[in-house]
This record gives structure tokens, C-alpha cells and sequence, in this order.
């Protein structure tokens, strides 16, 4: 099992009428290690805390709006997803390329496929419910 890491670029949007800093691609760093936590992905913004909530959000929120805890992912039209986080210092919503997700989504699910889990013998176990994930 290896770190996945990715760079990705993404607009942080604002509500404000004027052009804004958030008007420029940001760089963005998507990161999901299946060693230290197999279900988890993370996110880390620019001048912001990483970000960690469920692979399954991610993946379920690309396709139909979804939420947990402080975390919604909804999809934005055909090409585009918007992540939004919330924080005791207020709301950061960000918007993505679909595509760029997906491909991550992909690449986590080489690293752990769904239904596999890490055993304490460091070996892989497939449990017997594991399904096909839907990711493009």
C-alpha cells in the first residue's frame, strides 16, 4: 500500500461582486494514505488546515449531493464539484474540475479497492460484501 498524492488546481469562491483573490486557481494537495487511515481522504488548501473525511463522501458527492459533519460535495453541472467546509471561522467552499477528483478517486481505489482492509498481520483481507465502485 502506498501514499496517494496529488496536485490539483481548484477556485476558491466567494460571494463577493468584485474580482478576489479567489478568482485564481489555487493549488490544492489531495492525499489519502490507506496505511494510516483506509476510508480517509485529505485535502489541504492553500493557508488553510488539511481536511480529512470519508473516500465515500467524496465519491458519492460527485455524483448527488452529500454531507457529513462539517464536509458537503455536490456536483456542479457536467464538469465541475464543489466541496464545501465548514469551521468555527466560517465556510470555505471550493470548486474542482470533476475530473481531477475522479482520477484521485481512482487512484486511491488502486492503492485499497473497496471492501479490502488491512489485517493485523500487515496482509490484505477482502470482505465478502465488497462491490464494484461506481467511480468513472
Amino acid at each position: 500500500m502506498s501514499v496517494v498524492e496529488q496536485y490539483a488546481r481548484a477556485h476558491i469562491v466567494t460571494d463577493a461582486d468584485l474580482p478576489q483573490e479567489g478568482d485564481e486557481a489555487v493549488p490544492v494537495v489531495l492525499r489519502y494514505d490507506p496505511a494510516n487511515d483506509p476510508g480517509s481522504v485529505r485535502i489541504r488548501l492553500p493557508d488553510s488546515p488539511e481536511w480529512t473525511f470519508s473516500r465515500s463522501l467524496l465519491e458519492q458527492g460527485l455524483r448527488v449531493p452529500a454531507g457529513s459533519g462539517e464536509v458537503r460535495v455536490w456536483p456542479c453541472g457536467r464538469v465541475q464539484a464543489v466541496v464545501e467546509f465548514h469551521s468555527a471561522e466560517g465556510v470555505c467552499v471550493v470548486q474542482f474540475e470533476t475530473k481531477a477528483l475522479l482520477r484521485f478517486l481512482r487512484r486511491t481505489y488502486m492503492a485499497t479497492p473497496v471492501g479490502t482492509r488491512e489485517t493485523s498481520a500487515g496482509t490484505h483481507e477482502t470482505s465478502a460484501d465488497s462491490r464494484e465502485t461506481s467511480v468513472g
